[in-house]
């Protein structure tokens, strides 16, 4: 399937101040603000600038890496002992640690970006639907990125007009954090299109992602009832139209199948035609190349660097439930890497074109990786521009979003339906004939065991655990022996880049870390 790579050519960039010109010389071949937000196509540049954020290396390849590997799904055994202490093992040593810096960094460009947008296009004289559209997705996108910081690290300043130099923002409360990433999502839903009917706006968010992405941000704060509205809209309104599970699991991680009808909203990479796929290139910015290195990260050793893992214990869940045909739950063959991929055993399983005896003999036995956003499926190496896309949001998360809103609002008995439509397609039997009559408690903890083996790896089991409040449980550091340096009240976020505080007396150090 082709895809559109969205791409900027607006580029401007805030760092809450953390970059200090030292020569203030302007580049007569660079846009202006005075000159550039006129046209329509400005206005089309500027939100694919907020888009072409998507590619820089904080977002597309440390953001997952921290929400997977700091999470009881993963773990590191990199040689670079500052991943492993700053983002597996919660000895955070560097407050300015590069693959966190790299992360706020990225989301606050985006911001920057969005908040452009906002800004000058109510002002351009254009057709007002696509003027409208326009706007929406710039909230969606703001929106997006203050939700990847809050949930990252809590309280953070709360940019909402195109910065300058001289701005020093303060800490904004996690409940205005919140309230304004609401705000943004309902207001981008009331502004998107269900579907797009050009091929070139293939990528763009549509109202079903910011009603996705609304439910979530409410779930987060464990508000179940006003969640369902949205999700409702999705499951059982005018979405149940437009999106629906792929029959084959494994097609929502492939390139060929690519923005399928499962796909809610996924981050588009591809290759760039004029840079090396495979070389040592470092994607920090947008016009290195349009693809992710996520992959290059959590590929197996010959292969890629192995700095990221799965968990053994992923294998034990995957294996606790047999199909209806008695058969082994297909999905973990889609989710992980290991001697058993393929059920006969390491003779048969293939690592990018090797089986696995062939490949290890009898090393790394016991070790899984990650498999979803690989690319073993047509290429046998990784490299640095991947152009597999990153499924952000699936539809098979938004049916189990709803089983547990309505689970946790007192409706369990409504809420098998959505979990048994997931379960089908892996070829399970109905949960409402397995286990009826659960309490809410019960309900929850299945329904913590259906989310583990329908979406490992694709980096929501961190959000999972904060809401639940199971960090810091001696379940999951008997799951994860990372957990045993686990510290309640201070590691459930990140924090703040001590540079940034250094240089702005306005900010102050997150609870816990200063």
């Amino acid at each position: 399937m082709k895809k559109i790579i969205i791409f900027g050519a607006l580029a401007g960039t805030m760092l809450l101040g953390s970059c200090k010109k030292e020569l203030d010389i302007v580049n007569p071949n660079q846009p202006t603000v005075e000159v550039y937000w006129k046209t329509p196509q400005d206005a089309d540049r500027g939100v694919n600038a907020i888009y072409s954020t998507l590619h820089r290396g904080g977002i597309s390849r440390w953001m997952p890496f921290y929400f997977i590997i700091r999470s009881d799904e993963g773990r590191s055994q990199s040689p670079a002992t500052d991943i492993v202490n700053n983002m597996d093992q919660f000895r955070i040593t560097d407050y300015n640690f590069w693959g966190a810096y790299d992360i706020w960094r990225d989301n606050y460009v985006g911001i920057f970006r969005a908040n452009q947008v906002l800004d000058n296009v109510p002002g351009i004289e254009m057709d007002e639907t696509q003027k409208r559209r326009l706007i929406g997705q710039a909230k969606f996108l703001r929106g997006m990125f203050y939700y990847h910081l809050v949930t990252l690290w809590g309280s953070v300043p709360l940019m909402l007009k195109t910065s300058l130099p001289q701005d020093r923002p303060t800490i904004a409360t996690q409940a205005e954090v919140w309230a304004q990433i609401e705000q943004d999502l309902t207001e981008a839903a009331a502004a998107l299109p269900p579907r797009y009917e050009n091929a070139a706006d293939l990528g763009r968010a549509t109202q079903g992602a910011a009603y996705a992405l609304l439910a979530r941000a409410y779930m987060q704060q464990r508000k179940y009832s006003d969640a369902l509205t949205p999700l409702a809209w999705l499951v059982t309104g005018e979405g149940r139209s437009v999106y629906d599970l792929e029959p084959n699991y494994r097609d929502n991680f492939l390139i060929s199948t690519e923005n399928n009808r499962e796909s809610v909203f996924e981050w588009q990479f591809a290759f760039n035609p004029t840079e090396n796929h495979d070389d040592d290139t470092d994607p920090r910015t947008d016009n290195l190349n349009y693809g992710t290195s996520v992959a290059q990260f959590f590929a197996p050793p010959d292969i890629g660097w192995s700095d990221g893992e799965a968990q053994q214990w992923l294998v034990t869940e995957f294996l606790k439930e047999r199909t209806a045909a008695g058969e082994r739950d297909p999905r973990m063959e889609a989710a992980l890497l290991f001697d058993s991929t393929d059920v006969r055993g390491p003779d048969f399983t293939q690592i990018y074109g090797q089986t696995f005896t062939q490949r290890y003999g009898n090393n790394n036995t016991g070790r899984v990786w990650f498999r979803k956003f690989l690319n073993d499926h047509w290429k046998n190496q990784e490299g640095y521009a991947s152009p597999n896309n990153w499924r952000y949001i699936r539809y098979a998360d938004v049916l189990l979003m709803y089983a547990e809103a309505l689970n946790q609002t007192n409706n369990t008995a409504a809420a098998y339906q959505y979990v048994d439509r997931v379960r089908a397609r892996a070829g399970l039997r109905p949960l409402s004939e397995v286990m009826p009559d659960m309490t809410q408690a019960q309900f929850l903890e299945q329904l913590k065991h259906e989310r583990v083996t329908e979406l490992a790896g694709e980096g929501h089991r961190w959000q999972d655990l904060l809401r639940w409040g199971d960090l810091g449980k001696p379940e999951v550091a008997r799951r994860d022996p990372a957990f045993n340096t686990f510290v309640v009240g201070r590691n459930e976020y990140l924090p703040i880049p001590q540079q940034e505080i250094d240089i702005n007396p306005n900010l102050k150090q997150s609870e816990g870390w200063d």
